[in-house]
């Protein structure tokens, strides 16, 4: 298996502050436990085309599995990450299929339950942006993708067949300042709360360098199309390359036990970046320097000097940015042993309780005639009181 990023040449590196993947050691020491886990396994992979799912797909592929079955909704992403499996090295199995369907539609429970059973799941579906809180009806449908719809797959687990489970969270899910932090909060709820059913297990990690829809890929496209650069100055962020990410996730899924969630060991010393920084990074590598500008007028407006850029960083206005990530809670039961750079915290079983009522105290805010944000982030507030939520009236569609 190969242990070097995925470097987009020197500049991932440069960012990340490593030529070499973070988990390099734990896969090759890992190698043959890995080898076990998977080889002959049926696998089914759920948001397959993403950024991570996709990542995922190909770094699994090597190992033999029996089959890998892909879904997504995104039928041109799905054909990209197919096109890749079968364009590299690694064999992919005889029995390898895709569907395009929305894991939240009833195409995908047929889908599983005429082409199971499956021995792993792996859950990459998510609605993954803080934005997506802006509005009632794009809360609503992060709600039902980030945890509805996982507990309605979980729920006939057995009939599937799954014997593991994997659903991927994310750093903002512990003590989440965001709605989509709490969503995904939920969700580890939801993947925790059917003990004894399977072994379920996460990995709650940094962002992922230049994913799709990442502030980093919107620094390209705005290069791309002669656009000025913007950013909050007062946020810090961990960054993981894609392969870093899927490693992660592959440990997690295959070789973690019941309620582990596993994470990055980075150093805030060491690792936290700002994206005024990653922004003259990515300008220097076109030889460019920011040229600072007091507003987004002036930024759009600005005509710069040859060999400069326009670039409007300012402190963070928005509803639910939190200046720094957190992999894991104060109180945590944490594994720092097992992995050399893979830490893992034991969760509790959640009650079924809490996920029934929050799940029919959203199905009463659909049944009315009129939604209202409040009733869904009250329901929220109910089922995850980790959540320290400042509305600011401001969302990051309102900023360029």
């Amino acid at each position: 298996m190969t242990t070097r990023l995925d470097t987009r040449d020197p500049l991932l590196a440069r960012l990340l502050g490593r030529t070499r993947s973070l988990f390099a050691d734990d896969i090759a020491t890992a190698d043959a436990r890995l080898r076990a886990a998977v080889a002959s396994q049926r696998i089914l992979i759920v948001g397959a085309a993403g950024s991570i799912g996709s990542a995922f797909a190909k770094i699994v592929a090597p190992y033999r599995p029996a089959a890998i079955h892909l879904v997504d909704i995104d039928e041109n992403g799905l054909v990209e990450t197919v096109r890749d499996l079968r364009s590299g090295a690694a064999p992919l199995p005889e029995d390898f299929r895709t569907v395009t369907a929305d894991f939240a539609g009833e195409e995908f429970p047929r889908f599983a339950a005429e082409s199971g059973p499956y021995d792993v799941f792996a859950n990459f579906a998510a609605l993954k942006h803080v934005r997506a809180e802006r509005d009632v009806y794009s809360l609503m449908r992060m709600i039902e993708v980030n945890v509805a719809a996982l507990d309605r797959c979980l729920a006939n687990a057995r009939s599937f067949g799954f014997a593991r489970v994997f659903s991927v969270s994310t750093d903002k899910s512990v003590r989440p300042a965001n709605l989509m932090g709490a969503s995904k909060n939920l969700m580890e709820k939801v993947l925790f709360s059917r003990p004894g059913a399977f072994v379920a297990t996460s990995a709650r990690f940094a962002n992922v360098a230049f994913s799709a829809g990442s502030l980093l890929e919107g620094f390209e496209h705005r290069l791309a199309k002669g656009q000025p650069l913007a950013a909050p100055n007062d946020i810090r962020r961990y960054f993981m390359s894609h392969e870093e990410a899927a490693q992660l996730c592959l440990l997690a899924c295959f070789l973690g036990k019941d309620r582990q969630v596993f994470f990055p060991k980075l150093s805030a010393n060491e690792h936290l970046i700002g994206f005024p920084d990653i922004a003259a990074l990515l300008l220097a590598e076109r030889g460019l320097k920011p040229l600072p500008c007091a507003s987004e007028d002036e930024a759009r407006g600005k005509t710069p000097p040859p060999g400069y850029w326009p670039c409007h960083f300012a402190p963070s206005d928005t509803s639910g940015e939190k200046t720094e990530e957190e992999f894991h809670r104060r109180d945590d039961a944490l594994d720092l042993d097992s992995f050399r750079a893979a830490g893992i915290a034991w969760e509790d079983a959640t009650p079924r309780r809490t996920i029934e009522d929050f799940l029919a105290a959203i199905a009463a805010i659909r049944a009315k005639p009129a939604w209202r944000k409040e009733d869904a982030v009250a329901a929220i507030r109910a089922a995850a009181p980790e959540l320290a939520h400042l509305e600011r009236g401001r969302d990051l569609d309102q900023r360029m």
